[in-house]
């Protein structure tokens, strides 16, 4: 797995740099959030989608904390729907990722406690940049069709996409007016939508049908599913 978890770089996507808060629906980020660990999860080959359920398919660790925790989790759980899991997941996971960026410096913990502790009030601005920068290029390529994305890329467009997101990309001039449009033919190319095929898309059909199942439960649980 990566050095910047998935559900990192959604989080970095999703917090202002200078500000240190997190712009857009909290409750949307912590659903992408909850999904994109699942995601590493099937990128790292150790769960699937079968019969409606989340499977483990290896249960050996990764290396990653939080999507070890996980990992153990649905492997010792009975099957659930991906629907149940982002809800079930979603708890606490955004101060456990918050705290890993910190301690890898990319971010800072700001504590403005105030009122004589009663009212704790945290900021994260950015101490690194260069990380949120590779992400949002990486994004930018693919949006603008400098270049096809990898499933990893694919993946992270589709939950930006999944969380109504797309205003935090930045993008300027047509690139912002079609955003939406571009998010959506990434999906589909990948095969997570439905309308794509599996047979030409460079993300592997086990990556695919996990996306596709955690981006619809995310939409239902939004009230965004068309």
């Amino acid at each position: 797995m990566t050095a910047v978890a998935l559900a990192e770089e959604l989080l970095l996507l999703a917090y202002d740099d200078k500000s240190g808060k997190a712009l857009g629906s909290r409750i949307g980020l912590d659903l992408g959030m909850a999904a994109a660990v699942l995601v590493d999860l099937a990128l790292a080959n150790r769960i699937t989608f079968a019969d409606g359920a989340i499977v483990v398919t290896d249960p050996t660790p990764t290396g990653e904390p939080i999507a070890d925790e996980v990992l153990g989790r649905v492997a010792a759980d009975t099957p659930h729907t991906p629907a149940s899991w982002v809800q079930r997941l979603r708890h606490g996971l955004r101060d456990r990722v918050l705290a890993d960026l910190c301690g890898q410096g990319v971010m800072q913990d700001v504590d403005e406690t105030a009122m004589e502790g009663f009212v704790h009030v945290h900021r994260y601005p950015s101490v690194d940049p260069s990380v949120e920068a590779a992400i949002r290029g990486r994004l930018a390529a693919a949006l603008t069709g400098a270049e096809t994305p990898d499933e990893r890329t694919a993946a992270l467009a589709a939950l930006v996409a999944a969380i109504r997101m797309e205003p935090r990309l930045g993008l300027d001039g047509e690139a912002a007016a079609d955003v939406r449009r571009r998010l959506a033919a990434i999906g589909a190319g990948a095969g997570f939508g439905g309308s794509g095929s599996l047979d030409d898309s460079n993300v592997r059909p086990s990556v695919a049908l996990v996306v596709e199942a955690l981006t619809r439960a995310i939409a239902t649980a939004l009230g965004t599913r068309s």
